[in-house]
């Protein structure tokens, strides 16, 4: 409804996201920086944010940026089952028929990534997301299963995902095998005032929009209301496009804004 009214070529603020058309904000550039480091040193990573940070749009940027002739992305997150799903879920992920003991398993998506990576020379990458669900053997096991040769070959890239306790996690003693070997850790800011003024401005260029939609106290009340979070952003900008065009405003302002706001119960 709003792209007619809005003279909008498709819906401003989506979940899409490519290396080329995602908003640079100082988070997102230093999350890249250090995912392009992991994928030269391979190993573990350590990517964390509060809900709605932009942890899951930048691992989707991170993977559409990868050469699939070189990499092989295995995302999985954790709430879809228990613990053997996970591991069998890997091993599917790997091209393997998993086996049902756990021991096999483990051995079978060893053997998987050893093969993918001295075989075919293709760099296996695990994107484990939803990880501060993780039960704490399942946490010791993963230093277990990406142990290869004595710990001294990274033939894979880990990128362990979640909200923020999961670092707290990861400090105590009985995860200290996992926790010193992540090479990477990145967590995730708010956006700030300026940043959420371009974020909006580059979404709604990226839709097609030919003048300002939202007015300059309507971008400072969405900074506001979202402190900073992408995700409340996308909410609540789509939110006040759908009231403005009901309303017939060739603009959105702070009471656009304050009407969407409650309207969402953000």
């Amino acid at each position: 409804m709003y792209k007619t009214y809005y003279s909008l070529a498709k819906e401003a603020f989506t979940k899409e996201a490519t290396a080329t058309n995602a908003f640079q904000s100082t988070s997102y550039q230093e999350a890249m920086n250090g995912l392009g480091y992991l994928q030269k040193s391979k190993g573990i990573g350590l990517l964390i944010g509060d809900p709605g940070a932009g942890k899951t749009y930048t691992l989707r940027a991170f993977k559409n940026s990868l050469n699939p002739a070189l990499y092989h992305v295995v995302y999985f997150p954790l709430s879809t089952g228990g613990v053997m799903d996970f591991y069998r879920g890997l091993a599917y992920g790997l091209g393997e028929e998993p086996k049902f003991r756990k021991v096999d398993l483990f051995r079978q998506i060893q053997q998987g990534i050893e093969r993918m990576e001295q075989e075919r020379k293709i760099t296996p990458i695990f994107i484990l997301d939803e990880m501060h669900m993780a039960k704490d053997a399942f946490l010791q096991d993963l230093a277990i299963l990406f142990n290869f040769q004595m710990d001294s070959s990274n033939p894979f890239i880990l990128i362990l995902a979640g909200l923020p306790h999961l670092k707290t996690r990861l400090h105590l003693n009985h995860h200290r095998p996992l926790a010193q070997r992540i090479i990477m850790r990145y967590q995730f800011q708010p956006l700030n005032k300026e940043d959420v003024t371009a974020y909006m401005e580059h979404q709604l260029k990226l839709a097609g929009a030919k003048m300002p939609i939202f007015t300059e106290t309507g971008l400072e009340a969405i900074a506001l209301r979202s402190q900073g979070w992408p995700r409340i952003i996308n909410t609540l900008a789509s939110n006040c496009l759908l009231y403005g065009a009901q309303l017939k405003k060739q603009q959105i302002d702070e009471e656009i804004v304050r009407m969407a706001t409650e309207e969402s119960g953000l």
